[in-house]
Protein backbone atom coordinates (compact mmCIF):
# COMPACT_ATOMS: atom_id res chain seq x y z
CA UNK A 1 0.00 0.00 0.00
CA UNK A 2 1.12 3.70 -1.01
CA UNK A 3 1.68 6.29 1.78
CA UNK A 4 -1.53 8.27 0.90
CA UNK A 5 -3.61 4.98 1.21
CA UNK A 6 -2.00 4.31 4.30
CA UNK A 7 -2.70 8.14 5.41
CA UNK A 8 -6.50 7.85 4.31
CA UNK A 9 -7.04 4.64 6.58
CA UNK A 10 -5.46 6.47 9.32
CA UNK A 11 -2.72 4.31 9.39
CA UNK A 12 0.40 5.70 11.62
CA UNK A 13 -1.11 8.93 12.29
CA UNK A 14 -0.43 10.90 15.55
CA UNK A 15 -3.78 11.85 16.42
CA UNK A 16 -3.69 13.00 20.05
CA UNK A 17 -6.75 10.55 20.72
CA UNK A 18 -6.34 9.52 24.73
CA UNK A 19 -7.87 6.83 26.57
CA UNK A 20 -11.63 7.45 27.74
CA UNK A 21 -11.89 9.23 31.03
CA UNK A 22 -13.36 6.30 33.57
CA UNK A 23 -13.13 8.14 36.87
CA UNK A 24 -15.99 9.79 36.59
CA UNK A 25 -17.83 6.08 36.41
CA UNK A 26 -19.00 6.19 32.70
CA UNK A 27 -18.00 2.88 31.02
CA UNK A 28 -19.01 1.21 28.36
CA UNK A 29 -20.81 -1.27 30.81
CA UNK A 30 -22.43 1.43 32.58
CA UNK A 31 -23.46 4.17 30.16
CA UNK A 32 -26.40 4.80 31.00
CA UNK A 33 -25.37 6.28 34.54
CA UNK A 34 -26.00 10.29 34.52
CA UNK A 35 -24.60 11.95 37.32
CA UNK A 36 -26.41 14.69 38.96
CA UNK A 37 -24.14 17.96 37.74
CA UNK A 38 -25.25 21.47 38.25
CA UNK A 39 -24.03 22.97 34.96
CA UNK A 40 -24.64 26.38 35.37
CA UNK A 41 -21.98 26.20 38.57
CA UNK A 42 -19.39 28.98 37.50
CA UNK A 43 -16.50 26.43 38.85
CA UNK A 44 -17.33 23.61 36.16
CA UNK A 45 -13.93 22.95 34.12
CA UNK A 46 -16.16 21.78 31.37
CA UNK A 47 -15.64 25.04 28.85
CA UNK A 48 -19.30 25.37 28.48
CA UNK A 49 -20.03 29.09 28.32
CA UNK A 50 -22.07 30.45 30.93
CA UNK A 51 -23.70 33.80 30.15
CA UNK A 52 -27.02 35.76 31.77
CA UNK A 53 -28.37 32.49 33.29
CA UNK A 54 -27.77 30.67 29.69
CA UNK A 55 -25.64 27.59 29.31
CA UNK A 56 -24.12 26.69 25.74
CA UNK A 57 -21.38 24.75 24.02
CA UNK A 58 -19.70 27.79 22.13
CA UNK A 59 -19.88 30.47 19.86
CA UNK A 60 -19.56 29.90 16.50
CA UNK A 61 -18.87 32.75 13.80
CA UNK A 62 -19.83 32.18 10.29
CA UNK A 63 -17.53 34.93 8.55
CA UNK A 64 -17.28 35.72 4.66
CA UNK A 65 -14.61 37.82 3.77
CA UNK A 66 -15.32 39.99 0.56
CA UNK A 67 -13.19 41.33 -1.58
CA UNK A 68 -10.45 40.32 -0.07
CA UNK A 69 -6.44 40.09 -1.16
CA UNK A 70 -4.30 36.55 -0.71
CA UNK A 71 -6.83 34.44 -0.50
CA UNK A 72 -5.13 32.05 -3.00
CA UNK A 73 -1.61 32.49 -0.47
CA UNK A 74 -1.66 29.38 1.75
CA UNK A 75 1.12 30.96 4.28
CA UNK A 76 -0.90 33.72 3.86
CA UNK A 77 -4.17 31.79 5.20
CA UNK A 78 -1.80 29.94 8.01
CA UNK A 79 -0.60 33.12 9.14
CA UNK A 80 -4.15 34.69 9.74
CA UNK A 81 -4.85 31.65 11.82
CA UNK A 82 -2.44 32.08 13.65
CA UNK A 83 -3.07 35.61 14.43
CA UNK A 84 -6.60 34.61 15.45
CA UNK A 85 -5.70 32.22 17.55
CA UNK A 86 -3.52 34.31 19.57
CA UNK A 87 -5.74 37.25 19.24
CA UNK A 88 -8.65 35.30 20.15
CA UNK A 89 -6.69 33.85 23.37
CA UNK A 90 -7.26 30.26 22.00
CA UNK A 91 -4.40 27.36 21.81
CA UNK A 92 -3.60 25.43 18.83
CA UNK A 93 -3.28 22.23 18.30
CA UNK A 94 -3.15 21.52 14.21
CA UNK A 95 -3.20 24.07 10.84
CA UNK A 96 -3.78 21.81 7.95
CA UNK A 97 -3.77 23.42 4.92
CA UNK A 98 -4.54 22.24 0.89
CA UNK A 99 -4.17 24.53 -2.41
CA UNK A 100 -6.39 23.80 -4.91
CA UNK A 101 -5.33 23.86 -8.66
CA UNK A 102 -6.04 26.69 -10.30
CA UNK A 103 -6.76 29.01 -7.28
CA UNK A 104 -8.27 28.41 -4.11
CA UNK A 105 -7.39 26.92 -0.48
CA UNK A 106 -8.94 25.12 2.21
CA UNK A 107 -7.96 24.49 5.84
CA UNK A 108 -8.79 23.77 9.39
CA UNK A 109 -6.72 24.90 12.40
CA UNK A 110 -7.77 22.60 15.10
CA UNK A 111 -7.70 24.49 18.32
CA UNK A 112 -8.35 22.63 22.03
CA UNK A 113 -11.66 24.90 22.21
CA UNK A 114 -12.83 23.73 18.52
CA UNK A 115 -11.82 24.99 15.08
CA UNK A 116 -11.54 27.67 12.56
CA UNK A 117 -11.99 26.61 8.84
CA UNK A 118 -11.58 28.17 5.70
CA UNK A 119 -12.35 27.40 1.92
CA UNK A 120 -11.40 30.83 -0.50
CA UNK A 121 -12.67 31.30 -4.21
CA UNK A 122 -9.62 33.63 -4.44
CA UNK A 123 -10.91 34.87 -8.32
CA UNK A 124 -13.65 36.60 -6.62
CA UNK A 125 -12.04 37.91 -3.32
CA UNK A 126 -14.18 35.54 -1.51
CA UNK A 127 -13.51 33.63 2.16
CA UNK A 128 -16.06 31.87 3.85
CA UNK A 129 -14.31 30.93 7.49
CA UNK A 130 -15.73 29.15 10.45
CA UNK A 131 -14.31 30.23 13.66
CA UNK A 132 -15.77 28.19 16.62
CA UNK A 133 -14.44 28.50 19.90
CA UNK A 134 -15.43 27.33 23.13
CA UNK A 135 -14.87 28.21 26.80
CA UNK A 136 -12.49 31.77 27.37
CA UNK A 137 -12.07 31.77 24.12
CA UNK A 138 -13.22 35.53 22.50
CA UNK A 139 -13.90 34.23 18.88
CA UNK A 140 -14.86 37.79 17.65
CA UNK A 141 -11.81 39.34 18.38
CA UNK A 142 -10.83 37.05 14.71
CA UNK A 143 -13.11 39.46 12.84
CA UNK A 144 -10.51 42.20 12.74
CA UNK A 145 -7.91 39.27 12.28
CA UNK A 146 -9.32 38.63 8.98
CA UNK A 147 -9.85 42.24 7.79
CA UNK A 148 -6.45 43.02 8.19
CA UNK A 149 -5.53 39.78 6.49
CA UNK A 150 -6.75 40.18 3.43
CA UNK A 151 -6.89 43.75 3.05
CA UNK A 152 -10.85 43.92 3.03
CA UNK A 153 -13.25 46.37 5.28
CA UNK A 154 -16.31 44.34 3.99
CA UNK A 155 -16.55 41.53 6.46
CA UNK A 156 -19.88 39.39 7.20
CA UNK A 157 -20.56 37.97 10.43
CA UNK A 158 -23.74 35.25 11.82
CA UNK A 159 -23.51 33.95 15.30
CA UNK A 160 -24.42 31.00 16.15
CA UNK A 161 -24.57 29.96 19.96
CA UNK A 162 -23.97 26.29 19.28
CA UNK A 163 -25.85 23.94 21.77
CA UNK A 164 -27.55 26.65 23.31
CA UNK A 165 -31.00 25.08 25.25
CA UNK A 166 -29.46 21.82 24.54
CA UNK A 167 -28.55 21.25 28.29
CA UNK A 168 -31.84 23.01 29.67
CA UNK A 169 -33.57 20.92 27.78
CA UNK A 170 -31.66 17.42 28.70
CA UNK A 171 -32.33 18.54 32.35
CA UNK A 172 -29.36 18.67 33.52
CA UNK A 173 -29.29 22.37 34.67
CA UNK A 174 -30.56 23.02 38.26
Amino acid sequence: MKDANLFQLGIGLETGAQEEDTARGITPANDHITLPRDVLDEDRDDHFIRRDGTVFAGTHLIIEVVNGHGLDDEARIQQAFRDCVDTCGATLLHIHTHKFSPQGVSGVAVLAESHISVHTWPEIGYGAFDVFMCGEARPWLAVDVLKSAFGTADVRVKELLRGEGVVNEAGIAA
